[in-house]
């Protein structure tokens, strides 16, 4: 997911695992931090926290080490509000870097930021790289991940001197979700949320197998009908020719490292294809960007262009699926199993420790059992059902998926109750009709954007963004103002 949702909030690591994230802004000096250019607005701090916040038993008082990222560069120390981003399925830098919206706002507001990494996920590994093994894997849950920020903002609130400043929690993708359950769960602690691209229903079993490829060929389709036709017509061709078993034919087309030799290799390049399109229909941004890769601006405007160049289809995939796995030109061939691995999240879970930890929360809690069909979409069929599901997970993590439990747990969409969210989406963004674009109350706020990708309006201003999304963080501001104030005014007891 990405992402997000980090995840999404998916973050996908792409073609080389080391690939440089950098601002969309560049209006100060960056340096270089593990990898990955870090603000130095910025500290990158450790916070000791509980292994497991649930069983007493089971490891006492353990604890690990969990990364944040803090600064106090615009905080009206002991008064401003601490905005506080609860970190997704990635290594918090790529988050912070990518979420300039933030401290934008925190300029205005006189805001502490706060970007909490999730446990599991970049340097924050509760048994360092044994993390992965079974059983320790099990304490990788959404529960434990919200304990994990509540206790932290207690705690840093009374280090910093800020019991009084009221909290709003941020978050993209699967970082979305989290700051939705966050003022479900702990309203105590967070005095409202910014849930950006949040599928809170997709990934609660709620809605249509079919929606997100769907959504994906519909930003495709929108460039041009013919776009669409294009692609499906590739693939086609792709299967045409695995049906005749020219594999050395595939391999030639699309510039394969290996000839691919069975049914299982065409379902791998088929995968990887479509998760070419899946990323770029995400990251369809309006300028150049360096997250989860490096894209260029209007990916899907250049795909299609791309897709529509000559009358070799397959050559003008193997391009296409270039923008993505080869944006530097670098690459003489694919690798089908190493640019892509199949896994629990058929919109994909990316590469290294990061996909291990999204993939077994894909066999667990995140419902994400989405399908191509080649009738709604213009993929091949490549079927994911609950029953799919039960069998990898069982296989690969020993666990059985409890599907309903996020709907039970966290409330899906039954949100009447709740207040102070705002639930942003964007048109374009195939993850948008998994989560919530009708106002619910006063209070719990949809706003969609036309022109949106893939939680758009957390990123920096740019001078290349749509109106819609000018228009979008404005009103997301406004409803922030109002809850700090509100927070201040109940915990002062004031009329």
């Amino acid at each position: 997911m990405r992402t997000i949702l980090a995840f999404l909030t998916v973050t996908v690591t792409l073609f080389c695992a080391d690939v440089l994230h950098s601002l969309s802004y560049s209006h100060f000096q960056s340096r270089k931090h593990g990898g990955v250019k870090a603000d130095p607005r910025f500290s990158e701090k450790y916070f000791s926290q509980t292994v497991d916040h649930f069983n007493f038993n089971s490891m006492g008082n353990g604890s690990f080490n969990q990364r944040y990222l803090i600064t106090d560069k615009y905080w009206k120390k002991g008064y401003g509000p601490i905005f506080f981003y609860a970190g997704n399925e990635g290594d918090i830098w790529e988050f912070a870097l990518n979420s300039g919206f933030i401290m934008e706002l925190a300029a205005q507001q006189g805001a502490l930021v706060i970007f909490a990494e999730h446990r599991y996920y970049g340097t924050s590994l509760p048994f360092g790289n044994d993390s992965f093994n079974i059983p320790q894997i099990g304490l990788l849950t959404v529960e434990q991940a919200l304990a994990d920020y509540a206790v932290m903002i207690t705690e840093l609130k009374l280090q910093l001197e800020a019991t009084d400043c009221p909290v709003i929690v941020f978050g993209g993708s699967y970082g979305g979700m989290l700051s939705v359950y966050m003022r479900l769960k702990y309203p105590n602690i967070v005095a409202g949320a910014l849930a950006a691209s949040a599928p809170i229903l997709s990934t609660a079993g709620l809605g249509d197998s079919r929606q997100f490829f769907r959504d994906v060929t519909a930003d495709f389709a929108s460039v041009a009908s013919e776009c669409r036709d294009a692609v499906r017509q590739a693939f086609h061709q792709l299967k045409e020719l695995a049906e005749q078993q020219d594999y050395s034919r595939i391999q030639s087309e699309l510039a394969l490292c290996k000839p691919p030799s069975s049914a299982q290799d065409i379902h791998q390049l088929n995968g990887l294809l479509r998760n070419s399109f899946t990323l770029m229909a995400m990251l369809d941004y309006p300028y150049s960007t360096h997250f989860m890769g490096n894209m260029p601006a209007n990916p899907v405007q250049v795909a299609c262009k791309t897709m529509l160049r000559g009358s070799n289809l397959l050559a003008n995939l193997r391009d296409t699926a270039g923008i993505v796995y080869n944006s530097t030109g670098l690459l003489t061939c694919f690798d089908l199993y190493s640019l892509y691995v199949e896994c629990a999240d058929p919109t994909g879970c990316g590469l290294g420790f990061n996909s291990q930890a999204w993939d077994y929360q894909a066999c667990t809690e995140i419902e994400l059992c989405y399908e191509s069909n080649n009738v709604t979409d213009m993929f091949p069929p490549m079927p994911f059902t609950e029953r799919d599901r039960e069998v990898y997970c069982s296989k690969r993590w020993s666990v059985v998926p409890r599907p309903g439990w996020l709907k039970i747990q966290f409330w899906a969409d039954a949100l009447s109750t709740a207040s102070n969210i705002i639930f942003s989406n964007g048109d374009l963004d195939p993850w948008a009709n998994g989560g919530v674009r009708k106002s619910l109350s006063s209070s719990l706020v949809a706003i969609n954007i036309s022109e949106g990708a893939h939680h758009l309006d957390l990123r920096g201003s740019n001078e290349a963004d749509p109106l819609s999304v000018i228009k979008a963080r404005k009103r997301e501001a406004e409803l922030i103002t109002q809850w700090v104030e509100m927070e201040r005014r109940r915990s002062q007891k004031l009329p």
